[in-house]
Order: C-alpha cells, then structure tokens, then sequence
C-alpha cells in the first residue's frame, strides 16, 4: 500500500531520508528546546519556562495554556515584530463582548500550511483537474486562498466556490465547470449531491466539521471513491492532520506540532483513550503555543497505520462542549433521504428543527431529542436557499 504523502513532506521538510518514532521524538524535542529558547530570551507569555528539557515527557510538568490566556494574553505571545506579520485571523465568541481570540502568521507560517495542504490534497487532485473549494475567501491570503495555492502547487487548476452561496449558484458551478474534486464541510458536500445525483465530483476532502459515519457511507456511495477527512485549527496553523489512502484516521503533521491527549483534570491518556487534544506548536514562527488546550475532543489510534507510516493518527474529532450530540442528530435527520440542510435553536419549548429538503417530503419523525421534546419546520428547498453551516446547524 502507498505510505501517506505527509510522510514524504515530513522527510523533505526536516532533511531526512526516512522518518522513524525515534526520528521523530528527537525532532520534537530539539524544536522544542529551540523555543524554549525564544521563548525565554524574549522574556514574554511563556517566559518563565525552563530553557530546555530533558526529554517530551517533562513536557508534563509544563502548565497549561488555555484559551482564556489566548484572549486575554495573546498579544504577549507573539514573537515577531508587527511588521513581519502577514496575517492575523480573529475569532469572537457569540454572546460575549470579551476580548477576541486572534492568532498571528508569519509569511513563512503561511507557507508551511500552504505546503501542508498541498502533501495531503496531492492524494486525491490530479494534474490537469479542477478541485470546486467551499471554503471562506476572505483575502490576504485567507483559508480558502490557501488551499487554492495548495491546488495550483500540483497543476491543478481551483474553482474558488467559497461559502455564502445559493444551492442555484453551487449548482450552476457544477456543471459549468465539472470539477473532479472537492474541498469543504461533509454536510454542503451531502446536500450538493442528493441535489445533483449525476455530476462530476469524484474525490472530496472534508473538514471544519464531524462528519457521521452514516453520513460518510452515502457521501462515499455517491462519489464512488473513500473520503478524506482532514482536521485543523487556527492555532495550528489551519493544517494539522489528513487522511492517506490506508483511511485508518488521520495522519498528523507531527514535525510541527507535539500533540497530547488528556483527560477533564489535564492528566495524560494513553493511544486508544479519548480526551481533550493539547497542542504545542513547535514550528509556528510568529505565534507559538506551548500545551493549549485545544477543546477538541478526540483520540490517537493504538495500532499502528497499514500504510506503513509512524506519524500519530487521530480520530474523528468534535468539541468538548457539543461532545457527539451534534453529529448523533445529523446521523437522524440525514438518514432520511429527502433532508437537505436544517438548522436547530433550542427554546424555551425544547428544539426547534427548521429544515428543506426534495419532494416527496418524507422527514424523520424524531418527537424527542435526549431529554428536550422536538418540533419541526419543514419546507421544500428552494434555489436561493443557502447551506446552513455550523453555526446555525449547532445547538445553540
């Protein structure tokens, strides 16, 4: 079986003719010391660390950063200049008027996604193809930008989709352009093709989002080819671990990042254990990150991959405060195959489901949702009707 891409971009990145455990752990422990480092000569946020370690299991011993401390500290962890800073991406919170999150990238951070993404889309875009990207645009070399760059590093050529358009619109670049692949959220991918059984998608990377497994299987019928699941974060650059062609998780971009899992109390987990993810970013140049709780919940694989690769892998991720409900509701509302998108509120009557989907109108009848009673809006999907993504798919 072919080894994972990411394993040859590890190699080419790090010098290395072959990439082994041991490779790797000393590989992480020197990138770490060489922040400690600069860390503690610039006297900032992470200042009072040790100068070195060791080895990564003193990485237990070192406090937690929280994402408390990333808004409220951020500014005091960066460690370039402004103006070698390219770009910074913000996150507010809904409901709260607190201090915004925002991450800082270097140029060169940039371009290390950028090449990240090229290594793990290079198993599915094919010279000479186009890859459909719904995913946001928002300038100055932004998320979907990115990837765009990614999928022009491999001569493919990308169809800039991007978030916020009507099924009509999405519809219409399908058979315009007749792309082979596609780059975005599980669910938008799911709706496109019960909308257009017969088109030219081949190939998908999802990400941003849980994908079911039930969801995954017909997504995966009606391409006739495995999906690529890929996970990453803005404090990891966007880019942290993609699936290869042995689909046993996903591979992560450990040269870059030393990852953990832990449980509620911070204590170490074992492989196979689910927890909380906690990240150290060892190559991010303008903002690194030292044991941020992440708040994503998830787990490394126990055995090791078929494919022959010794990068660590994860499991399907989701948040720790929507843990699995999220992704159990769509496996419900989704197995019924007129369902086309639907968001959800939860009121003071208990969940309000408002949902469009194909004629016949066939529609789950779930009455109850966990301990909450459910009620239903349905409609027939129209053509200005848009994808409803995360943050009108959650329960709020």
């Amino acid at each position: 079986m072919k080894q994972a891409a990411l394993d040859a971009w590890v190699r080419k990145q790090e010098g290395l003719s072959c990439v082994t455990r041991q490779d790797l752990e000393t590989l992480q422990l020197k990138k770490l010391n060489q922040l400690l480092k600069r860390e503690k000569e610039r006297g900032g946020f992470y200042g009072n660390l040790p100068f070195r370690l060791d080895s990564l299991e003193e990485v237990k011993e070192l406090p937690f950063t929280t994402e408390e401390d990333l808004r409220r500290e951020g500014n005091r962890m960066v460690l370039l200049s402004q103006s070698l800073i390219e770009r910074v991406r913000t996150e507010t919170t809904s409901g709260t008027t607190g201090t915004a999150k925002r991450i800082y990238y270097s140029e060169e951070d940039q371009n290390r996604t950028v090449s990240f993404f090229a290594a793990g889309l290079s198993e599915l875009v094919h010279k000479g193809e186009k890859t459909m990207i719904c995913m946001p645009f928002s300038g100055a070399r932004g998320l979907g930008e990115l990837i765009s760059e990614a999928v022009c590093q491999l001569e493919a050529t990308p169809v800039k989709a991007g978030i916020g358009r009507t099924y009509g619109e999405l519809l219409d670049i399908l058979e315009e352009e007749k792309p082979e692949t596609f780059v975005g959220m599980p669910i938008p991918l799911l709706s496109l093709l019960r909308l257009k059984p017969k088109n030219s998608l081949q190939r998908a990377l999802i990400s941003a989002d849980v994908c079911p497994k039930g969801i995954q299987k017909e997504i995966e019928m009606r391409l006739g080819s495995r999906l690529y699941p890929h996970y990453g974060s803005r404090e990891m650059g966007l880019a942290g671990a993609v699936t290869c062609p042995a689909f046993q998780g996903m591979h992560l971009r450990e040269n870059d990042i030393l990852a953990e899992i832990v449980d509620q109390a911070g204590n170490p987990l074992p492989a196979g254990c689910w927890g909380e993810l906690v990240i150290t970013t060892l190559q991010a140049e303008a903002m690194p990150l030292i044991r941020y709780r992440t708040g994503d919940y998830t787990r490394f694989y126990a055995e090791p991959c078929s494919c022959g690769s010794v990068l660590h892998r994860l499991d399907q991720v989701s948040r720790m405060e929507q843990g699995q409900s999220m992704a159990e509701l769509d496996e419900k509302l989704f197995s019924a195959s007129g369902v086309i998108d639907y968001q959800t509120t939860l009121t003071k009557k208990g969940i309000l489901v408002e949902g469009y989907g194909t004629a016949p109108l066939e529609m789950p009848g779930i009455s109850n949702w966990r301990e909450y009673p459910v009620e239903y809006r349905w409609r027939l999907v129209k053509k200005e009707d848009k994808p409803c993504y995360l943050g009108k798919r959650r329960i709020l």
